[in-house]
């Protein structure tokens, strides 16, 4: 993974000394809450509903163990013992005091981390796929172009007051998980002649008016990134709207303008400074790959994870849901639920970070991931040390068997903590995960995406779950709204919305009714949720979901 240099040290520890006088007049009263607001956007820090919230930035949700035991010792030192990692691939922490976020910062800075540009209307952390790196499936590893991009965007003098904020992720796969469709700028490996370049989506995005992105660039070199980014981004920063800031993404300027427009625009912009780029880009890019050179993969059979799931059942109902296929021989992928049924989605213990530390140092080559579904993933594991992954993941409490099932549910904090928010979605995905495991029912349901939002701004991404809930305010009274047949792969698609909403004590048997009703109109036990749907469209589930059955009248 990337190490910092001396440019990237001396920068963030300028940005936090810088920050930290901007605190102290904060305190003393120097500043008003309105002229430090712009301050503390640019450097992550949030006032939320009940305390300030410091967003961390994990660029492409990559990590190593130094520096998720350092966020365990910041939770710990500066928090309430957790942090709550997000559908962007960050960390966040929901009790800082506002005298402690220079020295949280200074921590972060102690092993590579900042909170820069987590915030604010400017380009946010580049994500990634969370498999980068280990995907059986991947043409190349994207990481070392999202680390370009990152250098590249932070504190871009052209860029740091778009119209609003500004999302870019990027796979390296066939499959896409991280979304890019859904994003303002997404980039997908592809080839072409043999060589790989970059499939270039722009104009997604989810919120009050989602939309699906659209193709400007069937094929883009892989030299030509940089300037190409940089070029949708001028082109947006001129066009974008700044009157109505619900109408400021780059989706509603492709939307307004036509995605021929903005595509004739984008390509004279980017033949006016692809000359500029003299590849020196290239040469960094260069650099940087070379710290993305893969682990030294060992040798071992893997007759003792045979052996293991056919001992314990435990152990291979896990590695049925939680392992995925890896480019090495005999090594798998972990995914790491944070999702125990009846727990906050996303949110982790100190003492769960550490486990997570100890575990990749130990047994995966010192690496981890977070993903934007909100967990964790070790993505180099050899099978013959599974057990003994699976036994401390056990001890730990971080052993569920549920990646891809009902309760691998995402959520957004909701009204619990957010002041956007309009209504409550960490509850609902609690009572949802519980009650699907009283049932015994989700291995049998199988692959469902279920995706919970407590506003319109959508950071639970519910557009684009097989079944979106959204969570808003009707009258002082919360109302769910369901939406079905979203889809956030390479097959994207926006939910549609079932009907009328339901109250918080009418959300959960509505689901329930939903998704006994897909058991009853699958033609098979292969065919997903997903597939089903897409099979027969609204019409049968809407009538199961809308059937009023005499137990919930009673």
């Amino acid at each position: 993974m990337y190490q910092y240099n001396d440019f990237d040290r001396n920068f963030v520890r300028a940005r936090t000394a810088q920050f930290r006088a901007q605190v102290e007049r904060r305190i003393d009263g120097s500043l008003t809450e309105d002229e430090f607001k712009p301050l503390r956007l640019m450097n992550g820090l949030y006032l939320q509903l009940h305390a300030y919230m410091l967003r961390v930035a994990i660029p492409y949700g990559t990590l190593n163990s130094a520096q998720m035991d350092q966020l365990a010792m910041i939770a710990d030192k500066w928090d309430k013992g957790y942090g709550h990692f997000t559908t962007r691939q960050n960390i966040q922490y929901n009790w800082p005091a506002l005298r402690d976020v220079p020295d949280m910062l200074d921590a972060l800075a102690d092993v590579g981390m900042h909170a820069i540009q987590t915030s604010g209307n400017t380009i946010r952390n580049v994500t990634a796929d969370h498999f980068a790196g280990a995907a059986a499936d991947e043409i190349e590893d994207p990481r070392p172009v999202a680390e370009l991009l990152r250098q590249w965007s932070t504190d871009h003098p052209e860029f740091q007051f778009l119209p609003r904020k500004f999302k870019i992720a990027i796979t390296g796969s066939e499959s896409d998980r991280a979304v890019t469709r859904a994003h303002d700028i997404g980039l997908r490996m592809v080839t072409r002649d043999g060589a790989a370049g970059f499939e270039v989506i722009v104009g997604g995005g989810l919120g009050r008016t989602p939309m699906v992105g659209k193709v400007i660039r069937a094929f883009l070199p892989k030299a030509d990134l940089l300037p190409y980014c940089e070029a949708i981004v001028s082109v947006y920063n001129r066009l974008g709207r700044r009157d109505n800031k619900y109408k400021a993404r780059i989706k509603i300027t492709v939307h307004e303008n036509g995605l021929d427009k903005m595509q004739e625009l984008v390509e004279a912009r980017f033949a006016e400074i692809r000359p500029a780029f003299s590849g020196v880009d290239q040469e960094l890019l260069a650099g940087i790959e070379a710290q993305f050179a893969p682990p030294a993969f060992k040798s071992a059979d893997t007759d003792g994870f045979e052996a293991a799931r056919l001992a314990n059942p435990a152990f291979r109902s896990w590695s049925d849901t939680n392992l995925h296929a890896h480019k090495a021989e005999g090594y798998a992928i972990v995914s790491v639920s944070i999702k125990k049924h009846g727990a906050t989605p996303g949110d982790a213990t100190s003492d769960q970070m550490r486990v997570l530390a100890g575990l990749a140092r130990r047994y995966g080559h010192d690496e981890l991931r977070i993903s934007h579904e909100q967990n964790v993933i070790l993505p180099h594991v050899h099978k013959s040390d599974l057990p003994a992954v699976y036994a401390a993941l056990r001890a730990a409490d971080l052993a569920t068997a549920n990646i891809g099932l009902i309760s691998d549910i995402i959520a957004c904090p909701g009204m619990d903590y957010c002041a956007l928010a309009t209504a409550r979605s960490i509850p609902i995905a609690q009572e949802i995960a519980t009650r699907f495991d009283e049932l015994k029912l989700e291995h049998e349901v199988g692959p469902l995406k279920i995706k919970i939002s407590g506003c319109i701004n959508a950071c639970g991404h519910h557009h684009v779950g097989h079944i979106g809930i959204l969570g808003l305010d009707r009258a002082g009274v919360e109302n769910y709204q369901i939406t079905l047949g979203g889809d956030g792969t390479e097959d994207a698609a926006i939910g549609e919305r079932a009907g009328p909403g339901f109250s918080a004590d009418q959300i959960i048997p509505a689901i329930e009714r939903l998704v006994l009703g897909y058991l009853d109109l699958r033609t098979d036990a292969d065919e997903t949720f997903l597939q089903t749907y897409r099979r027969l469209g609204m019409a049968p589930f809407k009538a199961v979901l809308y059937r009023e059955d005499k137990a919930d009248a009673a």
